[in-house]
């Protein structure tokens, strides 16, 4: 265990540096955006004293190395400051962001994960033939169309022409947990037909490749059936490749959903970043970057935590 908390030490140490360098390109590029912020959130009608004056009020009169400063020590903090537009703390406005985002990257990943791994399972144990063909094309399709195109083909199909799902999910606080799921349908379809497609070929690839070793070779002269060979001694062997594509996976469920959510009109993290981006919402585009920044660090350092923890040779190196 004292090797396990090490590692994991380690990588947090090397994930917080990575945020604090991530941190800093958030704000620079924030920096380098053209226009007056002042002006942008005022109109172009304020006068020079009024833009003064918001400067002050804001803090942007300072020099840019204090002002960032002083935004990673509030954030650090869990002070996230207020929207320039709503006025808003950003604590009460993100959350229920923050959850609805979530709520749909899980809801994705309840579907997807599974699906995968089996279509991937079932993709190496026929390989070659016609299921294994079939699968490729349909995966290897689903992977080369943008996530927004698959997002309106789903809802001419199965809102406009079939009627099953509605076109926008415009879901609440107050609606029950199924209601939420079926709002959701659409939004977390395409994000699990995007995904799947990846996981699966990524599993089936590790299975094949631990095929032509010499235990799964012995296997095979004991006459065991190929399911079992494929279940019993491949997918063990297999599973740090897979764990780690899972999980790169789930990050991109949470960081890659802007598109589907604007696509859509779903309430998250994401329609709230395009939003501000369009009304130069300064705090509240620095706040979602940061949200999305540490989302993903933080899901790689697990996808490389379990990698090394399902791999002894990993663990235990020599």
């Amino acid at each position: 265990m004292s090797q396990i908390a090490k590692l994991v030490a380690q990588r947090l140490a090397l994930g917080f540096l990575t945020l604090l360098i991530v941190s800093l390109i958030i704000f620079l590029c924030v920096e380098m955006l053209p226009g007056n912020f002042s002006e942008a959130i005022l109109g172009q009608g304020a006068t020079p004293e009024t833009v003064a004056a918001f400067n002050r009020e804001l803090g942007l009169d300072l020099p840019p190395h204090e002002r960032y400063v002083t935004w990673l020590f509030n954030m650090l903090q869990g002070d996230f400051g207020r929207s320039l537009a709503s006025k808003r703390e950003l604590s009460e406005l993100l959350g229920y962001r923050v959850e609805n985002t979530f709520f749909l990257a899980g809801m994705s990943a309840v579907i997807a994960i599974p699906l995968a791994v089996s279509l991937g399972i079932l993709a190496a144990l026929y390989r070659g033939g016609f299921y294994d063909r079939a699968v490729n094309v349909v995966t290897l399709s689903s992977i080369s169309f943008p996530e927004f195109f698959v997002a309106y083909i789903l809802i001419i199909v199965l809102a406009q022409n079939l009627g099953l799902f509605p076109a926008i999910s415009n879901i609440s606080s107050d609606l029950g947990f199924w209601e939420k799921v079926y709002r959701s349908a659409l939004p977390a379809l395409t994000l699990t037909l995007v995904c799947v497609a990846h996981m699966m070929r990524m599993t089936r690839a590790a299975i094949i490749n631990l095929l032509a070793s010499p235990y799964i070779e012995m296997a095979r002269l004991k006459g065991l059936r190929p399911g079992r060979i494929i279940l019993k001694h491949a997918l063990p062997n297999a599973l740090a490749p897979i764990i780690n594509v899972v999980v790169l996976n789930l990050a991109y469920l949470v960081v890659g959903v802007v598109l589907v959510e604007v696509v859509f009109v779903y309430p998250g993290l994401g329609q709230l970043f395009v939003d501000s981006v369009r009304s130069r919402d300064i705090p509240v585009v620095q706040a979602c970057s940061l949200i999305f920044a540490m989302t993903y660090i933080l899901l790689n350092l697990l996808a490389d935590v379990l990698s090394i923890m399902s791999n002894p040779r990993l663990l235990h190196p020599r």
